[in-house]
């Protein structure tokens, strides 16, 4: 954990109840336009329970990172008192709370067992890079400078992976 001597922080909620409420709004169509007939096409038929498998497991996941960030990282006590948190989940993405959300939207999807919509994991990542490049990443660097820097070579931005 890095700490700044400045007073100034990241605002507690940041953009991600956007992201997080608009994800959740699309899957949620999404699944719904399927379950009403209008995707039949993308039906997996014999890969139902491996997608159902999967999706559960992706849930369980998102939700496993969202408690690591919150209760264990404290995410929200750290903004507060202006630490740049890299350790714990935040070791392995640096959007985890995001991430979370992104996943579990991932794995609902899966359960679906379209193929169609699949297509919206993938626009879920590019809002949220594009989104995390425009305001967050922009205020972490003017906050922390080239510690910021330093970490984004080392954690991927929205997939959790083994720190490089």
């Amino acid at each position: 954990m890095i700490m700044m001597n400045q007073r100034k922080h990241l605002p507690i909620f940041g953009v991600g109840p956007i992201y997080g409420a608009a994800i959740i709004f699309l899957s949620v169509v999404g699944i719904a336009i399927s379950e009403k007939g209008y995707l039949n096409s993308g039906r997996v038929g014999m890969l139902r329970v491996p997608f159902l498998i999967l999706g559960v497991l992706l849930i369980v996941f998102g939700i496993l990172i969202w408690l690591e960030a919150v209760l264990r990282s404290k995410i929200d006590e750290n903004i507060k008192n202006n630490h740049l948190v890299t350790t714990g989940i935040y070791a392995k993405v640096r959007n985890p709370l995001y991430s979370a959300f992104m996943i579990v939207c991932t794995g609902a999807i899966f359960c679906a067992d379209n193929l169609w919509l699949l297509l919206l994991p993938i626009l879920y990542w590019i809002s949220m890079t594009v989104l995390m490049k425009a305001t967050e990443e922009k205020w972490l660097k003017e906050l922390y400078g080239m510690q910021y820097i330093e970490y984004c070579k080392k954690v991927n931005r929205c997939i959790p992976w083994l720190t490089k």
